[in-house]
């Protein structure tokens, strides 16, 4: 397996390829799940209208219920396809997260029409995906970089989660604004979109193979028993966002100047 004993500090953390990678994991697999998240309700519409009458089979009610629909196999998929990666691990999860994705984006765009019951089955799993890619993060770092500034760490990947809130309704939109004018949507008229989802999650894909076991030499040093504070210890001094108490040095420490003081502890 790919768990480590060792731990990276978060500074440390930024500076290795496998942080990066899973960066752009996050990212594709939120851009791809948002992109349907954020349309699905015109979207069941459009894929089920008739081209001569311009009318949908699909009520506002149903495509309401569609998108609560969703918000659960999101939620079902948070619990239980982590579950899953406890026994599979983390990187064969995320080739099931990616590489199903890509297959079941692929279906929506050429069979999503055929039939409803294949319409919602197809986007179930795909935001059961993109509910499990989010859960199944945290572990996948403590496995690569260690406990200590773990939730440091997280923090700072989530930031693929802000950028791909942005480009995934972004990417959907300008596709859609620029296939018609007035006329209504049809299922031919989310095509662009949605294999354009299926190339995102390609590089996702590529990334999550790329990920190896961290580069020991940005491994935190190892403590003796007695020389000072435990890495446990630390990591939540570190970690604290308000001062203990004033005789305590459990204040915030900034960027920079974590090193610095790691290198003061040392000498000690």
């Amino acid at each position: 397996g790919m768990a480590t004993s060792a731990n990276v500090s978060a500074s440390n953390a930024m500076k290795t390829p496998q942080f990066w990678m899973l960066w752009i994991m996050l990212f594709c697999n939120v851009t791809a799940g948002i992109g349907i998240l954020e349309q699905a309700a015109g979207m069941i519409q459009d894929f089920f209208r008739d081209p001569e009458t311009d009318i949908t089979s699909v009520s506002a009610v149903t495509a309401g219920g569609f998108v609560g629909l969703l918000s659960i196999c999101n939620m079902a998929g948070r619990f239980g396809w982590s579950t899953v990666s406890d026994i599979v691990g983390r990187k064969r999860i995320y080739i099931l997260y990616l590489g199903t994705g890509m297959l079941a984006y692929s279906c929506l765009a050429l069979f999503g029409h055929v039939s409803k019951g294949l319409f919602v089955l197809l986007c179930g799993i795909i935001l059961s995906f993109y509910g499990g890619g989010f859960s199944t993060m945290p572990a996948y770092l403590k496995d690569l970089f260690g406990t200590y500034q773990v939730g440091v760490i997280n923090g700072r990947l989530l930031t693929s989660w802000s950028a791909a809130g942005i480009a995934g309704p972004l990417i959907i939109n300008t596709f859609l604004e620029g296939e018609h004018g007035d006329h209504s949507k049809s299922a031919e008229d989310y095509k662009p979109a949605l294999f354009t989802m299926v190339g995102i999650l390609a590089v996702g894909f590529i990334a999550n193979l790329c990920v190896r076991p961290v580069d020991p030499k940005y491994h935190e040093p190892k403590k003796e028993e007695n020389g000072g504070v435990n890495v446990e210890e630390e990591s939540l001094v570190t970690e604290t966002t308000t001062p203990q108490k004033e005789n305590e040095e459990a204040a915030v420490v900034p960027l920079d100047e974590e090193k610095t003081e790691e290198g003061e502890m040392q000498s000690e």
